[in-house]
């Protein structure tokens, strides 16, 4: 290996030796690391640093000389420029293998865990079309592939794609996504092709005009599709025009929306849905105990895990790690739409839920009636201000506290009342281990950690969840 200057351009012969957590492989020289775009694990080759810093720099491969064997073709197209499924080039088998790893590093290094006892991962049953939703954007800023003309005044710029990595204004035009099954290809194609054929406007994220901003695909296991279809600054004319195609040309949407959002933001909580045909929602259903089914109306709004099936297997987890006896009071925190304490009111004596959004606790009521489950309480609000000592005076003393929370973790407020309510058992769910790693730093000063099983929802990607067990020290 070779470098030459105080700042080094060039590195030969560099052994990649680990995966980042944003998909760049990673490789050290001496001192110096580097991240390596599309690089794998077990890679040998010379590389470019296109960004450096003091320790580190970010580069991309020149030349591969020895392929890792861990190495496979991505499958789809877009790979390399689309910001998702960024391990496409990895196979399945070493991808969870990292993911694994990253887990146990997380734990052993944050929170100073042993993790002897960690339960292999467990694997995804499909690791293509298994997202039952996915978030489209309109453009008039299409990113330009190398080679072409941008000026050229004949140039398509619109574009119904995602973002680019890193640019809020740059749209990717897809054209086939591994990520959803039909018809959620054939619906945005033909879409996109529509609004083109006709002069509808597509959005412009710097000027904030334009008529066409976002599609949402929504499907669920029960077959039911929904569609979301948010404007900006569309004529009656446009939406009435685009609504009548999608309504025509795909029948089988059972839950077909539109928004008119002129915000300068794309968020849509506080957005007004408006109902073309169908009702306002879609199912979702899940295999409780003892053979019984839960069913989950699933809003515009609502949160929901992606992956459905993974979704069981990660609540049947949680469940199966509090071990119910039947008579427990369980504390969900950041209950969402109240999907795990549904899922787990038929086994314990009541549920009490706390999430932060108004409307998914909404949600969580709706979904609690429709399967007639009545020992359910949800509250909204901001859990350090909610979960108070007054709270657990007047809902008592729960005997399992499962927790889901965001990518953030915990609040050290809320970390610190889980210290003082002294749960015999804590199950925690996480999407980001280094957060969940600084919260059992704390609880461990009380708890044992005595169940670890990480669970792969999202394939070709760097994100794992993991489920902890704490048992409260006697």
């Amino acid at each position: 290996m070779s470098r030459s200057g105080k700042k080094p351009k060039f590195f030969e012969n560099v052994s990649v030796i680990d995966i980042a957590e944003e998909g760049k492989g990673v490789g050290k020289t001496d001192d110096f690391v580097l991240f390596i775009e599309k690089a794998v694990p077990g890679d040998v080759a010379d590389v470019e640093v296109y960004r450096s810093k003091k320790n580190f720099g970010e580069a991309k491969i020149t030349r591969l000389i020895t392929p890792s064997a861990h190495r496979t073709p991505a499958f789809c197209e877009h790979f390399g420029i689309c910001g998702g499924c960024k391990w496409q080039h990895m196979t399945y088998g070493a991808q969870l293998q990292f993911k694994q790893k990253a887990v146990r590093d997380a734990l052993t290094r944050l929170a100073k865990i042993e993790v002897e006892h960690m339960d292999p991962i467990v694997p995804s049953p499909a690791d293509r079309y298994y997202r039952n939703k996915l978030e489209f954007t309109f453009s008039n800023k299409r990113w330009l592939y190398d080679g072409e003309n941008r000026d050229d005044q004949q140039l398509d710029m619109n574009a119904l794609g995602f973002h680019i990595p890193g640019r809020f204004d740059k749209i990717l035009n897809i054209n086939h996504c591994y990520l959803q099954a039909e018809p959620s290809n054939d619906l945005r194609n033909s879409i996109n092709q529509f609004a083109k054929k006709n002069g509808i406007d597509y959005y412009d994220v710097r000027q904030h005009t334009g008529a066409l901003r976002n599609l949402i695909i929504r499907t669920s296991s029960t077959g039911e599709i929904m569609v979301i279809v948010v404007f900006a600054h569309a004529s009656q004319e446009q939406v009435d025009l685009l609504m009548n195609y999608v309504d025509s040309a795909f029948p089988q949407i059972t839950s077909l929306l539109y928004i008119l959002n002129t915000k300068l933001n794309d968020t849509i909580f506080d957005q007004e849905v408006k109902a073309w045909r169908g009702p306002e929602f879609i199912h979702e259903e899940m295999p409780s105990a003892n053979g019984s089914v839960v069913r989950f109306r699933v809003g515009p709004k609502s949160f929901y895990q992606t992956n459905s099936v993974q979704a069981l297997k990660l609540y049947e987890i949680a469940r199966d790690f509090a071990g119910f006896n039947g008579d427990e009071l369980v504390y969900d925190l950041y209950t969402g739409a109240g999907t795990i304490a549904n899922f787990v009111a038929g086994q314990v004596r009541e549920v009490v839920g706390v999430e932060y959004v108004p409307s998914a606790i909404e949600d969580a009521k709706i979904n609690s009636q429709i399967n007639n489950i009545s020992n359910t309480k949800f509250y909204a609000g901001d859990m350090k201000d909610v979960l108070t000592p007054e709270f657990v005076a007047a809902h008592g003393k729960p005997d399992v506290i499962i927790t889901d929370p965001p990518r953030a973790g915990m609040h050290a407020d809320v970390v610190a009342r889980l210290m003082e309510i002294e749960a015999e058992k804590i199950v925690y769910v996480s999407c980001n281990a280094a957060t969940q790693a600084r919260d059992l730093l704390v609880l461990k000063e009380k708890y044992d950690t005595v169940k670890i099983q990480p669970v792969d929802m999202f394939p070709h990607t760097q994100h794992v969840e993991n489920v902890v067990l704490l048992r409260l020290r006697k």
